[in-house]
């Protein structure tokens, strides 16, 4: 029985570990991120890599930092045949690269070259890509760089956020993966390295980048909300409170109002004016403290009294 361990943390990972259970790999081991305080309330919750292990009864391996850990050690004596890592979060030495028996490979949320680092889905829509995919690649030291095993393209529909795209990506992660294992296992599979020339990166969103620009057009407003969305979500300062905008739609129609202003107020409406002329509509938005309001809950609340030509947000 061919052996792995598994080397994950979010949700996009998790399904792809239990497909790997299901269809009667030999998961060793699972190495995740240390469990962590979430939400308003801080409650320590286990990562859902970390839960699919423990409901299927296998050996979790929790380092805060991997290198030179016991944890790492224990990997190192097992020589499983694979080391599988799906956003993991950390980067492997390459003495724990060479435990691996038969390779350690990444399922990597993009179309390499193009997107290495920790962010690949949400750059990909904040970029306005048309499409994206899943590779899989062997690991080297360099992060993302390794030769490429296999790929596979998926579209990025209008109405797709971060939240959607890490579940169709997670789905077929996993069903490029188990295709993958089988050439790798018997030599078949071959590789190729990544063009160099090609190479974009995405590095975590830092708590700075999420905020709004509103003089970039109002499609680039759009393609940043929604790959903030669900998680952390994006923000703009409307009308001195910090609030996040959840939910827009880009208008067809040109405005000469400056960026920030307000183009057009009603009862169930609220336009503002963004770069270049473009208009979008705010659909659902969340003041800081409160909870999620649609727009019409919000201009017969703490939105009264907006009129049109107005300076709501400073740019």
């Amino acid at each position: 029985m061919t052996s792995i361990v598994f080397m994950g943390t979010p949700e996009f990972s998790a399904p792809i570990l239990e497909s790997l259970i299901e269809n009667g790999y030999d998961v060793k081991a699972v190495m995740t991120q240390p469990d962590r305080m979430v939400g308003r309330k801080r409650v320590l919750t286990q990562s859902p890599v970390k839960q699919v292990a423990v409901k299927h009864g296998i050996k979790v391996l929790q380092p805060e930092k991997l290198s030179g850990s016991d944890e790492m050690a224990e990997v190192i004596a097992m020589k499983p045949d694979f080391l599988v890592t799906a956003a993991f979060g950390q980067f492997l030495p390459t003495k724990l690269l060479a435990a691996a028996q038969i390779g350690a490979i990444n399922v990597h949320g993009s179309l390499l070259p193009k997107y290495r680092g920790g962010a690949p889905i949400q750059y990909a829509i904040m970029n306005g890509e048309q499409e994206t995919g899943i590779t899989i690649i062997y690991m080297v030291k360099q992060m993302d760089a390794g030769n490429i095993i296999s790929h596979r393209t998926i579209k990025i529909e209008d109405n797709d956020d971060s939240g959607s795209m890490f579940e169709k990506l997670s789905l077929l992660g996993k069903e490029l993966l188990l295709e993958a294992l089988p050439k790798l296992v018997n030599g078949t599979s071959e590789s190729i390295p990544q063009n160099e020339d090609e190479v974009t990166f995405s590095p975590t969103i830092k708590p700075e980048e999420e905020a709004l620009d509103f003089t970039k057009t109002a499609k680039e407003i759009d393609w940043k909300i929604r790959s903030l969305r669900p998680v952390p979500g994006a923000y703009t300062i409307l009308k001195g409170k910090r609030t996040k905008f959840w939910d827009v739609t880009v208008l067809d129609e040109k405005t000469e109002l400056a960026a920030g202003q307000v183009v057009e107020v009603a009862k169930k409406l609220l336009k503002i004016a963004c770069g270049n002329g473009t208009v979008l509509a705010v659909n659902e938005l969340q003041p800081n403290g409160k909870s999620k309001q649609t727009i019409v809950d919000y201009l017969n609340g703490s939105g009264q009294g907006i009129k049109e030509g107005q300076q709501v947000i400073d740019v």
